[in-house]
């Protein structure tokens, strides 16, 4: 029986992954360094999703927030995340039958985080077998990050699909947003870091509160 998808591109953080205590203990470290107040671990929940740095500038006092001062934060975050990334994080329920399932229907299977790449591999490598995603990227100096449609194609070139056959899945506007310029599903999870009307309003066509519920959709 032929599909209806043949490839899904996942989004890492709130989607695979929670990760949401390892960014906090990374940036609340950082902000510290510099004298910064940190935050709650659920302070960080509605802050993430753009990259680092966008991050960091969200988690300064609003006195203190300015483009000089943010890249400082990241920049120190970025190094405490890249060497303790998995003190924290768990895959969700049922994501790894999920991935097993769609590998055993050949589907293409890929992580796209704007998480720096470096963290985001190892997550991926510490958590799932080997061979369960054909790509993982994340976020790479000097290349167009999500919501950028340019970070998709360049992925769907290398695999060979074409986006009308491409689910993304995502729990943020971010994702939602990435999807929709780029001509794939827009498939958002409701178990992530925003709210179901949050990714409702940002144009996903579709929830799912279980992972396997994704199979219905091929």
């Amino acid at each position: 029986m032929k599909l209806k998808y043949s490839g899904v591109i996942f989004d890492l953080d709130g989607t695979l992954v929670d990760t949401l205590g390892d960014i906090a203990a990374s940036m609340n470290k950082a902000l510290k360094l510099r004298g910064f107040p940190e935050l709650e671990a659920e302070e960080y929940r509605e802050k993430v999703g753009w990259g680092v740095k966008r991050l960091a500038y969200l988690s300064l006092p609003p006195e203190a927030a300015s483009e000089e001062t943010a890249a400082e934060v990241a920049a120190d975050a970025a190094v405490f995340y890249a060497e303790n990334p998995l003190t924290y994080a768990k895959v969700y329920p049922e994501i790894p039958e999920l991935i097993a399932a769609l590998k055993l229907k050949r589907v293409k299977t890929v992580v796209l985080s704007n998480k720096p790449d470096i963290p985001a591999r190892k997550i991926i490598a510490g958590l799932f077998l080997p061979g369960s995603f054909d790509i993982v990227r994340g976020e790479v100096f000097g290349k167009p990050r999500k919501p950028d449609p340019s970070c998709v194609w360049d992925i769907l070139v290398e695999l060979n699909l074409t986006p009308a056959n491409v689910i993304f899945a995502g729990d943020s506007e971010i994702d939602m947003e990435t999807s929709l310029s780029s001509g794939c599903f827009p498939l958002g999870v409701s178990w992530g870091y925003r709210s179901v009307d949050t990714i409702l309003k940002a144009g996903a066509r579709h929830i799912i509160a279980n992972p396997l519920e994704l199979l219905e959709l091929l």
